[in-house]
């Protein structure tokens, strides 16, 4: 027995305390250290019952991040959940805080459940591509309801000990220390007042319909289903005999393990983790108890409500008095969709606004820690904006700007304190979207970076350190793959045809559909704002433009590629056909047929380009920050681990020869970075330089 797992008796009561911080994860030590203590009170005669708990904020949230990859030491979970279950003397488990994964799975073998109020139960192992593998499906449709089983183990969300007590998962709700509630509940235990229920005895009533409907709906999702499937493949081993069902099991999750979605999903994991690691960590972030904003409009407001969730009071500068009360209206609607999402309550939500000021008056910003501009893309406006915030500004206060594209460095010139200035990126609905790309200029000082990264950790974003570029990272790479799209349109590749396979690749939405959704002016103003610096050997699509000239948008007026109907539903829009056709004319194009598959290997075969040179010339730190940029603020399909991840999955050889064979057609796109050539050279993977940055 270890340290981690104690034992203490009471009469002829016994308990078993886990205490493994932070979290009690199912490590080395603590699986071995339960067998032991099992071992030892069942030698015991006169311990008639047994409870097991522990110690800290929370039960076994789940299995130990640092095992992750490495071979399993004996004893393996499996093994300590069937212990459990086959002890000679009864016991219950309680569970505080959250019992996650394998904690779940422990308490099921045990042979009753006690939550104490405020308590949260879930099997999330899907999150990492895999499934519960230690009985988890074979035991949990023995005590709950088809559809609960189905919603745990496919979807990973936790639910609340009031709901597990509804749905048979636990047996009774406790208040009260977990330490004094096992001692209580394993008398109730020993004295027959508490029923004791083993799982492996209960009958399983599983829903052939439920079954049925789940897989139709986990197969329409193509890629992006494949691991809830390969869990309710598991979850239907729980009719067959029990020891049956747990070999079937775990050769699932075996699989699971070896797959391609866990290897995405667990790069995804550690990507949100390893961006923090960055040069300014150790520097002691500035305090930041107040917040201005420049700017009231989509962005400005959902800056300003983000901070708002975080508890820091902000003053929003407007221009114009009739702008004032559009500011509100917009921040206060943001925070009551909060609201009626059950995520702020009312009475937090009258807190929450009572720290909102709107106003014209920019001296109001002479004492916040904090400005971030977000106003129009122009040089000139940020400028002037900048100026001003330097005369108003207390020493210390941090100058950030919100821009997607615009030189920081530059921003920078506009004040006396450069050192203060740095670049903010939020991404739209800036309250919502996850992402946030922390801009370092030249002469931003390191704290000013830390703080940067203190404060997306209090509004519960991941931040991105970025170089100065043109975009940055996302927005940068996204320039260059969106052409990608353009060019397959003009080539003859049906722009509905396009947005659809990227959605069969995972992507939330189509390229076209998204453009539609943000608004085609932004990106036509980008174009117009690039126009003078656009090579002349650069291959221009001019059919996003044409569609603007016509007056048509997107969403925000009803057409753009698609028109998009009162029903809810969407056309192509037919004035598209023409224009295309009359570029194809006037360049000389012949069309032709592509596949779905050509459409996705040169799409992000185009994309891993541009993440390659950005990582080259260190605008990204590594090649899982790009990663991390898109899965948190491009939608990338997280199972596939992000751009880079994939990349090592085709292989470097590969792209290098796809890039050659692309540059027939295109030799000024299609060009191979240095980087990945050398990659194909000596057989490295973007993996590899994760390890040695």
């Amino acid at each position: 027995m270890t340290e981690v797992v104690t034992i203490q008796k009471f009469d002829d009561i016994a308990t078993i305390c886990i205490d493994n911080p932070p979290v009690n994860a199912a490590g080395h030590a603590m699986r071995k250290g339960v067998v032991d203590a099992l071992d030892t009170l069942e030698a015991d005669p006169a311990v008639k019952a047994i409870a097991l708990y522990c110690a800290g904020r929370t039960f076994v949230a789940g299995a130990d991040i640092r095992e992750f990859g490495k071979p399993s030491q004996p004893p393996v979970l499996p093994d300590v959940c069937n212990r459990l279950e086959a002890s000679s003397k009864p016991i219950v488990a309680i569970l505080h805080g959250t019992a996650l994964g394998g904690g779940l799975e422990v308490a099921l073998c045990c042979h009753a459940r006690v939550g104490i109020t405020g308590s949260k139960v879930g099997l999330p192992e899907v999150n990492l591509g895999l499934l519960p593998g230690s009985g988890g499906t074979i035991r949990l449709p023995r005590v709950a309801d088809t559809a609960t089983t189905i919603k745990m183990i496919t979807g990973g969300a936790p639910i609340s000990a009031e709901d597990a007590l509804k749905h048979g998962i636990i047996d009774r709700l406790e208040d009260g220390d977990p330490a004094q509630v096992a001692v209580a509940m394993a008398k109730e235990l020993r004295d027959g007042k508490l029923k004791a229920r083993v799982t492996r005895d209960l009958l399983v009533n599983l829903s052939a319909d439920k079954m049925s409907a789940a897989r139709s709906k986990f197969e329409a999702l193509g890629s992006k289903g494949v691991v809830a499937l390969r869990a309710l493949r598991a979850i239907e081993g729980a009719t067959k005999l029990v020891n049956e069902g747990l070999a079937a099991e775990r050769a699932l999750f075996i699989e699971a393990l070896a797959s391609d979605e866990h290897h995405g999903l667990k790069h995804a994991f550690f990507a949100e983790r390893a961006v923090a690691n960055i040069p300014e960590a150790k520097e002691p972030p500035r305090e930041i108890k107040t917040a201005g904003v420049i700017g009231g409009g989509t962005m400005g407001s959902g800056i300003a409500t983000s901070m708002l969730l975080a508890g820091i009071p902000v003053t929003v500068i407007e221009m114009a008095e009739d702008r004032v009360a559009f500011a509100v209206k917009t921040i206060t609607g943001n925070l009551q969709g909060a609201v009626k999402r059950g995520k702020l309550s009312q009475q937090a939500f009258d807190a929450t606004v009572a720290k909102l000021t709107v106003t014209t008056d920019m001296n109001s910003l002479s004492d916040v820690d904090l400005v971030i501009e977000a106003v129009f893309e122009s040089m000139e406006v940020k400028h002037e904006v900048f100026a001003k915030l330097d005369a108003v500004c207390k020493t210390g206060a941090i100058l950030a700007s919100n821009t997607s594209y615009l030189n920081i460095d530059e921003i920078a010139k506009a004040v006396t304190r450069p050192q203060d200035v740095i670049g903010l990126h939020f991404f739209s609905p800036a309250h919502v979207m996850r992402l946030l790309e922390v801009v370092v200029a030249g002469k931003t000082a390191p704290d000013v970076v830390a703080t940067g990264f203190a404060l997306a950790k209090r509004l519960r974003k991941v931040a991105v350190r970025a170089g100065v570029c043109d975009g940055f990272i996302g927005n940068r790479i996204l320039a260059h793959y969106a052409r990608s799209t353009g060019y397959m349109m003009m080539d003859g590749a049906d722009y509905e045809q396009i947005d659809n396979a990227l959605v069969g690749f995972g992507a939330a939405m189509g390229p076209f559909t998204v453009g539609d959704l943000s608004g085609l002016d932004i990106g036509w103003a980008e174009r117009k704002r690039r126009a003078p610096l656009r090579p002349a050997e650069e291959r221009y699509v001019g059919v996003a433009d044409k569609i603007c000239e016509a007056g048509d948008f997107g969403r925000k007026t009803g057409k753009g590629y698609y028109v998009y109907w009162p029903d809810g539903s969407k056309t192509k829009n037919p004035d598209v056909a023409q224009f295309i056709a009359d570029e194809q004319a006037e360049r000389g194009i012949t069309p032709r047929s592509f596949t779905d598959k050509e459409i996705v290997d040169r799409y992000i075969t185009a994309m891993i380009v541009e993440c390659a040179r950005v990582v080259e010339e260190g605008i990204a730190l590594r090649p899982i920050d790009v990663d991390a940029v898109f899965l948190f603020g491009y939608g990338f399909p997280r199972h596939r681990g992000g751009p880079l991840c994939y990349a090592d999955k085709i292989g470097a050889q590969t792209l290098v020869a796809r890039i050659n064979t692309y540059a027939k057609d295109d030799a000024y796109y299609w060009r191979v970075p240095a980087m990945l050539q050398k990659m194909a050279d000596d057989g490295t993977t973007f993996a590899d330089l994760n390890k040695e940055r």
